[in-house]
Formats: C-alpha cells, sequence, structure tokens
C-alpha cells in the first residue's frame, strides 16, 4: 500500500501548496511563519494537513508575547509611523494587552483560507485518485490469493 502513502503524500503536498499560495495573496501574511508550519503527515491509508491555529485569532485571556506583536508591527511597516510618537516596545506591549483583554479574529482566517482550497469537489478528486488506485490493488491482491491457493 505504499503506492496508496505515496499518492496521498503528493495530493496533500500539491494542497498544502496551494493553500500557501492562497494565504500569501490574501494579505494576512505578516511573519510568514503560519506557512511554515504547515505540514502534510500521512500513513498508508489516511493524511493529515495540521499548521499552527493562530491565524483563525485568539480568545482573550494569556497576554501574547509582545516580541512576536514587534516583529509584526515592523513587517507591518506601522513602525515607520509610530516611531516619533511612541517606543515600539511600548506600542508591541500595548497591542498585547489589548489582545490579551479582548483577543483578536482576523477578518480571514487561516482556515477560511484553507476551506476555500481544501474544497468538497478537490477532496472529492483526492478520494477518486485514491480509490482508483486502491481498488486495483485490492483487485491485485484479491487474484494474486487466488492463483496462490488454486487446487
Amino acid at each position: 500500500m505504499s503506492s496508496i502513502k505515496t499518492l496521498l503524500a503528493a495530493e496533500f503536498e500539491a494542497l498544502k501548496a496551494d493553500i500557501i499560495a492562497k494565504y500569501e495573496a490574501s494579505g494576512l501574511k505578516a511573519s510568514g511563519n503560519w506557512a511554515t508550519t504547515l505540514a502534510v503527515q500521512t500513513t498508508d491509508s489516511s493524511a493529515t494537513l495540521m499548521g499552527a491555529a493562530y491565524a483563525d485569532g485568539r480568545p482573550p485571556g494569556k497576554q501574547p508575547p509582545s516580541e512576536a506583536i514587534l516583529q509584526w508591527i515592523k513587517v507591518k511597516g506601522i513602525a515607520a509611523q509610530a516611531e516619533n510618537n511612541i517606543s515600539l516596545s511600548s506600542l508591541a506591549y500595548l497591542i498585547a494587552r489589548k489582545i490579551a483583554r479582548e483577543g483578536w479574529t482576523p477578518q480571514q482566517s487561516g482556515s477560511d483560507i484553507a476551506a476555500s482550497v481544501a474544497t468538497p469537489q478537490r477532496m472529492q478528486q483526492i478520494i477518486d485518485r485514491i480509490s482508483d488506485v486502491y481498488i486495483t490493488q485490492f483487485s491485485n491482491d484479491i487474484i494474486n490469493f487466488l492463483k496462490q491457493n488454486k487446487a
């Protein structure tokens, strides 16, 4: 069944590449770290695309690290606008504190982007490709079994 695993890996790697391309075109990209967290895990009969969930937002509660917010401020070009009015570390702290109090919800989440690429139609195409290979292998296994046990 290793050919099924190989096919699953190839299909999900293509899915991952399309999700990353859509993510980069969405305007959500700040540090670029979310795309690097996406990983395909395959077994002989299944595949999973894993990734960090923080692109879906953050509920109120624990304060995010100010260093991550500082990096976001720089990447988004906010640093140039704010430097004369407030120190960047103070701004990062204030943003992190507000996120801790109120949470954060993006206009478009990582899950929204993934769902727009991993449509039911695309998933059915993957299932159809895998099914064809699986049925062929299963049929060959049955034929070989019958040939071996022929009286």
